[in-house]
C-alpha cells in the first residue's frame, strides 16, 4: 500500500464513464439515488445530409440506470446536443458509446446485472431494485447481453462431450410458460478439470424443444 501511485479525484474515471465515451460535469447526492450529469466527449459530428458545420440547438436528456456504488441506484443524465444545418437537416449526438438503442441502461449497468446474476446468484428482482429500474427492463437486459456473449458464440460447443439437461423455473409468475430447459457442459465434470459449463437455456420443458435443439446442433 505504501508504494501505490495517486492520481487526482475524477469522478469520471471513478464511475469508468470514460470507458462508455462520457465526462461527468455534475452531480446531484440524495438518500434515494445519485445522478451523475454527463456530457459526450467526442467532436460535434458534422451534417450527416450535406457534411457541413452544424449550429447548435440546445441539449436534450437521456436518463439511464448505471452501475450503483454503495447501497443507492446511481443514475445518468446525459445532456445530448442538437445541432441544426443551413440546408435544413437537424441531428444530435450519436449514444451508442454509451448503451444500446432505446436502453435505459449504460453498457455498465448491463454488465455489472450480468456479473451479479452469473456470479453473485442475485435474483433479476434484486438486481432491478439496486438499478432503480422495472423487473422487465433489467431481466431483458440480462438476457439480451447474456445471448450476445455466450449464445452467439458458436465455439462454445467446441470439446463437448457431455451434456447435462434440467429444468427451471425462470417466472414465478401464473401467466406464460414458467419453465425453462437448462442445457450444460459435463465435459470439464468428467473429466475433472473443472466446472459445469452453460451451453443454452431453452423455452418450455418439453423433449420435443430438446430434440429440436439437439437437430440444430452441428454433429
Amino acid at each position: 500500500m505504501n508504494n501505490l501511485t495517486f492520481s487526482s479525484p475524477d469522478l469520471s474515471s471513478f464511475c469508468q464513464l470514460n470507458n462508455l465515451g462520457l465526462t461527468a460535469t455534475g452531480q446531484h447526492l440524495c438518500a434515494e439515488r445519485a445522478v451523475i450529469e454527463c456530457r459526450l466527449t467526442k467532436a460535434p459530428e458534422p451534417c450527416p445530409k450535406c457534411g457541413a458545420a452544424g449550429v447548435s440547438r440546445g441539449t436534450v436528456d437521456r436518463h439511464l440506470a448505471h452501475t450503483p456504488y454503495g447501497q443507492r441506484p446511481t443514475r445518468l443524465l446525459l445532456r445530448i446536443r442538437r445541432w441544426r444545418c443551413a440546408c435544413g437537416c437537424f441531428w444530435h449526438e450519436d449514444t451508442n458509446s454509451a448503451a444500446p438503442p432505446r436502453s435505459k441502461l449504460s453498457y455498465g449497468a448491463i454488465c455489472w446485472a450480468l456479473a451479479a446474476i452469473v456470479l453473485d446468484h442475485l435474483s433479476v428482482s434484486r438486481v432491478a431494485s439496486q438499478l432503480d429500474v422495472a423487473w422487465h427492463t433489467a431481466n431483458n437486459a440480462i438476457i439480451n447481453e447474456g445471448r450476445r456473449l455466450l449464445f452467439n458464440d458458436s465455439t462454445r460447443f467446441d470439446g463437448v462431450t457431455v451434456l447435462g439437461v434440467d429444468e427451471h423455473v425462470w417466472r414465478h409468475t401464473r401467466c406464460g410458460d414458467k419453465y425453462v430447459t437448462i442445457v450444460v457442459d459435463l465435459t470439464p465434470v468428467r473429466n475433472k478439470n473443472g466446472p459445469a459449463r452453460l451451453l443454452d437455456v431453452l423455452e418450455g420443458r418439453s423433449k420435443q424443444a430438446f430434440k429440436q435443439w439437439l437437430q440444430s446442433r452441428p454433429k
